[in-house]
């Protein structure tokens, strides 16, 4: 459910206008800027104008607009599917509005948000598709803006492509089965050689290559995406997992993947939670990778969602080694790991010249046996080291680090939700490590930088580590 503030106070839609009457009412540039906006649309237009402005009148001629020369009356807006009031005068607009409500017939008031049923969007046309941006009045400078962005996207072909489409629908939906089958066959007729064809402006190409997918679909192979959906912050999610998001039948995702990002899936896609997390296994690995595999066989198209990056720490070795197996595609689509979202968070560098030329990924549980790893002495020659879900066993790595001969005073950061607007950071120094097993006030997914280079970090985005120091520090600037 989306909070009063995240919802809009006007309902998107588009208008059926196709020779149906839209009346502007106005002489200048107000009513100039709607006559070119409708002419986009295959309305009936009919200017209401007894003394145009020069530069308009030439406009009407030159585009063969019927003009009527007369002063407004009431009776003018009947018929009309949409009226446009742009005289420039509040009063004279409001007079013409109060007159299409009357008659039941949507309205428009040049900047006059209150006197308006509808209101104009910015156009990005490539007919017969239509990308229109409202802004509920917040400005037409934010509009044009945001639709410069979005006609730079969209290819100069893709109305032609989509009038090509329009010809197949029925073809389609005559000889290819509903569901997977069917979507696969418009996102390779949309992404391919089709589209690719159209765009060089060779349409009997672009013709034989639909032909052959429409042969070629007998049975759909399923595929998986193992993709990184970042450490949390929806906005650092990479283009190329929105993308296959879209093009999911399925999204099978872990605990501590925001709703935020799995709601960013192709809206119809079933949603599977496996619910991975620490003292909450829903599933064990071994039923996820049974469960991509059935899915797989079944001709799903299937994202598997991961938090931060599906190659570290998220078990994705043993999800590929099972798809190759049983003879199913798979591709690796990589996140933003928590690690690297953490340390942006503390303004940190990770690698600093002179001091710290490597970086060790590792999780707090190599620590804890009986045998210190071999990359426990990088940490003495200046490595830095990125711990992974360090909270519990903080005590065991700082003690077995400091064995190995890091001094007590190297700088550690700890990161609670990296990314996220909730997120935490406290400072501190190696020894003060062993209180944060005592932090229960720290549930999220926890991340521990060790080593010289973070004393480079911003401290001043964060708290001390250690409760009593914090209080001392606090005294010391007051």
């Amino acid at each position: 459910m989306l909070s009063k503030s995240e919802q809009l106070s006007v309902f998107p839609a588009f208008f059926r206008v196709e020779g149906k009457v839209a009346a502007v009412f106005g002489n200048r540039d107000e009513a100039f800027a709607k006559v070119r906006l409708l002419l986009n649309t295959q309305a009936r237009i009919v200017a209401y104008a007894d003394k145009p402005d020069a530069a308009y009148h030439a406009y009407l001629i030159a585009n063969r607009i019927e003009t009527v020369r007369v002063s407004f009356a009431v009776d003018q807006v009947r018929g009309a599917a949409l009226v446009f009031a742009a005289t420039g005068d509040g009063a004279d607009d409001r007079a013409i509005v109060d007159a299409a409500r009357a008659e039941r017939i949507p309205a428009n008031a040049v900047d006059q948000p209150d006197y308006c049923d509808f209101f104009t969007p910015a156009l990005v046309n490539r007919a017969p598709v239509a990308v229109a941006i409202g802004t509920e009045g917040a400005g037409p400078v934010l509009a044009q803006m945001i639709r410069a962005q979005v006609d730079q996207l969209l290819a100069p072909s893709l109305g032609r492509l989509a009038r090509l489409a329009i010809g197949y629908r029925t073809t389609v939906e005559r000889l290819v089965p509903k569901g997977a089958a069917r979507r696969l066959f418009w996102r390779r007729f949309f992404s391919g050689a089709v589209a690719d064809a159209v765009a060089n402006e060779n349409l009997p190409q672009a013709k034989r290559v639909a032909n052959g997918l429409l042969q070629s679909l007998d049975k759909v192979q399923g595929h998986v995406w193992l993709v990184g959906a970042g450490p949390g912050a929806a906005d650092l999610l990479t283009l190329r997992a929105q993308r296959v998001m879209m093009e999911a039948d399925v999204i099978v995702y872990d605990a501590l993947v925001p709703q935020e990002i799995v709601d960013m899936g192709r809206r119809d896609a079933e949603r599977l939670s496996v619910g991975k997390r620490k003292g909450c296994h829903s599933k064990s690995q071994e039923e996820i990778n049974d469960l991509l595999v059935h899915l797989g066989r079944e001709g799903k198209r299937v994202v598997r969602l991961k938090s931060g990056d599906p190659l570290i720490y998220g078990r994705a070795g043993e999800e590929m080694a099972a798809l190759r197996v049983a003879g199913i595609s798979y591709e690796v689509v990589p996140g933003i790991t928590s690690a690297f979202a953490a340390a942006a968070d503390f303004e940190l560098p990770l690698t600093l010249r002179g001091v710290a030329s490597s970086l060790v990924f590792t999780t707090g549980h190599d620590l804890t046996g009986d045998v210190l790893p071999d990359w426990a002495s990088l940490a003495v020659s200046g490595a830095t080291i990125a711990v992974y879900m360090g909270r519990t066993v903080a005590a065991s790595v700082a003690e077995r680090l400091m064995q190995a001969g890091l001094p007590a005073e190297t700088t550690v950061a700890v990161i609670e939700n990296a990314s996220r607007s909730d997120r935490r950071l406290l400072h501190g120094i190696l020894r003060d490590l062993p209180d944060l097993q005592h932090r229960d006030e720290l549930t999220g997914p926890v991340m521990v930088i060790i080593g010289e280079a973070v004393a480079g970090a911003n401290f001043e985005l964060s708290e001390p580590l250690v409760r009593e120091r914090a209080r001392v520090e606090e005294f010391a600037r007051s």
